[in-house]
Formats: C-alpha cells, structure tokens, sequence
C-alpha cells in the first residue's frame, strides 16, 4: 500500500500598487516576472489604476522582488 501525503498548498490575493506601469505591455512584463517565480498565479494588472492583483503561492516578498527585479516600483 502506498501512501500519498497531501500538503495542502495556500494561495494568496496580493493587491500591489506599481506606480511606474505605464501601459498593457507595462503589464504584461509585470504578469511575466510575477510567473517566473509562481507558473501557477493568477495576476491582473491595470495600468489606468496602477494597481495588480496576484493570486499566488510565493510569498509577497518573493512578488515584490520579481516586480521590482523587472523594472518596476512596488508601493
């Protein structure tokens, strides 16, 4: 018999302000670093509010680095 642990895995919604987004490619650059760190989250960037949300495993800090190793300001 073989067993099989689950470990339950926790997604958070992160609301992040990136001022410094100026444009749709703006997001999708952030959308891009956001996967290179989670390939699962879920991430919606708005450049008119400036504001991105993520649905993630990593952690916020994990996020902000990547968002900010691609270029852009985390407030």
């Amino acid at each position: 018999m073989k067993v099989v642990h689950h470990r339950k895995i926790e997604i958070m919604t992160l609301q992040l302000k990136v001022p410094n987004m100026a444009c749709s490619a703006c997001g999708e650059t952030i959308t891009k670093a956001v996967k290179a760190v989670d390939p699962t989250a879920t991430v919606q960037a708005d450049p008119k509010t400036k504001l991105v949300s993520i649905e993630t495993q990593a952690s916020e800090t994990v996020v902000k680095q990547a968002i900010t190793d691609a270029g852009y300001s985390v407030t």
